[in-house]
């Protein structure tokens, strides 16, 4: 993180683990990482930690000897991404219920929205204009510029630095995140169907830049509109947005207790409308210096 930006806020550290599996999933290494973080205040002693996440430039898009990949996520492209801050983990039940109680920006929000109850557990059945406006309400409260990340914001956070087709490495597994065991990705295991969100952080183990619950648990909304394809993508890590006022699907990514596992590798693409929620989908906000 630039001392530009980070200037904008009293950072502070934290330790982290950090694993990668082999084609079966098993873990062939563990590392013990840092990263910076700020804590952002939300009264009644609800805090939401958002970490940084140094610039860098990546290839987007999934290889074309990734495992079920779909034509929607190609051409790979070179994307070059600013410092940002993102949170550590997808939004809570107590996060969106002390931001749900802030001063109203340009809709209502429902409090209690979610489905599989628990403080800890990730917020769902929101839509994407509901997380607009809890972005809405937390940038005035904090005065702090909060917001939806981009679609190439999200993969670059999600990758941290791999090429694989999950941040772990080739395959996945249900020790280490929360999708339908009960299907496979490459030569992986089996494993359990939860059926449910799990809290977030049930699985002790993040990516290199310290963000965790990427792949699985709850789809997570993007600020993009949805193209078919990469053609044209920007390059600048910048949301590609549609110049018109009809109603168009927006970008979801990194799959759900819901989904088989190929739904949650780094590159997978997903579209829904945006006043539709569901109780695989929730959100992780960014922010950036006002």
């Amino acid at each position: 993180m630039n001392a530009g930006t980070s200037s904008f806020f009293p950072l502070q550290v934290f330790e982290f683990e950090v694993v990668r599996v082999d084609k079966q999933g098993t873990i062939i290494d563990r590392s013990s990482e840092q990263a910076q973080y700020f804590r952002e205040d939300l009264g009644n002693g609800v805090t939401l930690d958002m970490v940084a996440i140094p610039g860098g430039t990546f290839l987007m898009g999934s290889s074309a000897t990734d495992k079920k990949r779909y034509e929607r996520e190609s051409p790979q492209h070179s994307v070059t991404i600013p410092p940002f801050f993102m949170g550590k983990y997808p939004v809570t039940q107590a996060q969106w219920q002390a931001v749900s109680n802030l001063p109203q920006v340009n809709k209502e929000l429902n409090p209690d929205p979610s489905r599989f109850k628990g403080a800890d557990r990730p917020v769902e059945q929101v839509s994407w204009y509901d997380c607009i406006e809890f972005c809405q309400r937390l940038s005035q409260y904090t005065g702090r510029n909060y917001r939806l990340p981009s679609e190439a914001e999200w993969e670059y956070a999600c990758r941290a630095g791999t090429t694989t087709p999950f941040h772990f490495g080739e395959t996945i597994s249900t020790d280490l995140a929360n999708y339908d065991g009960k299907f496979t990705y490459g030569e992986g295991a089996r494993g359990k169907y939860r059926e449910q969100t799990t809290p977030v952080g049930s699985f002790p183990v993040a990516n290199a830049f310290g963000l965790f619950d990427l792949h699985g648990n709850v789809y997570e909304w993007c600020s993009d509109h949805w193209h078919d394809n990469y053609i044209d993508a920007p390059s600048d890590g910048q949301a590609w947005l549609i110049d018109d006022h009809q109603k168009h699907f927006r970008v979801m990514r990194g799959g759900s207790w819901f989904d088989d596992p190929w739904f949650c590798r780094c590159s997978l693409r997903f579209r829904n409308v945006p006043d539709y929620g569901f109780l695989d989908i929730g959100f992780r906000v960014v922010c950036t210096a006002a």
